[in-house]
């Protein structure tokens, strides 16, 4: 292993740890998947939640702005719902087909001897179908998501007789049609209830991250196509990739245009693998000679 090497002859590796976020990072925006999860989110809440179709879109958009995810942002201003039911209906129902699988992108990420953890907002049944769809499944050593960010929320939650029985409150609906109204205003979450949900791009969700992957952030690279989540996990120590856009933004350290390019951003991590296999190639052939002599 590269690091166990660099270890031995006294070096300190630079990363020990790639953290990769799903949707629009392991797989292009191209591929569509974005607008079918927003069109389910829209039909969920109008279906489901009793929202009215004319409110559905722009409320969509405020509170995922608000709040990380829709789902946050709806929990936090009082609709009470089953999550397994919910990703059923965003995620389930989504065209995996359009997904392939990503040889090259699997060799670059067995190429390097380093830990890589997926860090999604997503819930596992998902994750998983992606990572199988891409043949990426075997590339990770774990997986960080919906149910092991939430898994006391999640439980209580789902501890409810009725999917979708209950509503906001009259003063949670005027405070919804309030930042309808009002998009622009300098801070929409103070006027709203804090979420439930623990979800990136907030802190507590990279500090949960860190605890239950083990993540020394200083020593670990993070992949994401959100501009906020980045600027989060920069904040919090990480160095930050940026992918599906040539433009760095502010806290993104590299920025990629796909994730296919990360060996040319990051090409110190081969070039440290090379290198030691070289070195261990070269004593292998030195103790066969000796041997041999």
């Amino acid at each position: 292993m590269v690091y166990e090497d660099q270890c031995q002859q006294g070096l300190k590796p630079k990363y020990d740890c790639l953290l990769f976020d799903v949707d629009d990072t392991l797989y292009p925006r191209s591929s569509g998947l974005l607008e079918e999860v927003t069109k389910n989110i829209q039909e969920y809440m109008i279906q489901k939640l009793g929202i009215e179709e004319t409110e559905a879109s722009q409320m969509n958009g405020v509170l995922y702005k608000s709040y990380g995810t829709s789902m946050a942002g709806l929990k936090a201003i009082g609709y009470d719902f089953d999550n397994d039911d919910y990703h059923r209906f965003v995620h389930g129902r989504l065209p995996y087909e359009r997904l392939r699988p990503d040889h090259a992108l699997r060799n670059l990420l067995l190429s390097l001897p380093i830990r890589k953890v997926i860090f999604s907002n997503a819930d596992q049944a998902h994750v998983a179908k992606v990572l199988s769809r891409l043949g990426l499944e075997d590339c990770f050593e774990g997986v960080i998501c919906f149910e092991t960010l939430n898994p006391f929320n999640y439980e209580d939650i789902n501890a409810c007789d009725e999917i979708g029985a209950s509503s906001p409150s009259s003063a949670s609906k005027s405070q919804i049609l309030d930042i309808i109204e009002h998009p622009c205003q300098s801070n929409p979450v103070s006027a709203l209830q804090k979420s439930p949900i623990v979800c990136k791009p907030f802190e507590d969700a990279f500090e949960q991250a860190f605890k239950l992957a083990h993540i020394n952030p200083q020593k670990t690279v993070f992949f994401d196509d959100s501009v906020r989540n980045i600027m989060t996990g920069k904040l919090m120590g990480l160095h930050t990739v940026l992918v599906g856009t040539a433009n760095r933004e502010n806290g993104a350290d590299y920025a990629l245009e796909s994730i296919h390019n990360m060996k040319e951003a990051l090409s110190d991590l081969w070039k440290a693998n090379d290198k030691s296999e070289a070195r261990s190639f070269t004593r292998k052939v030195s103790m066969e000679t000796t041997v041999t002599a």
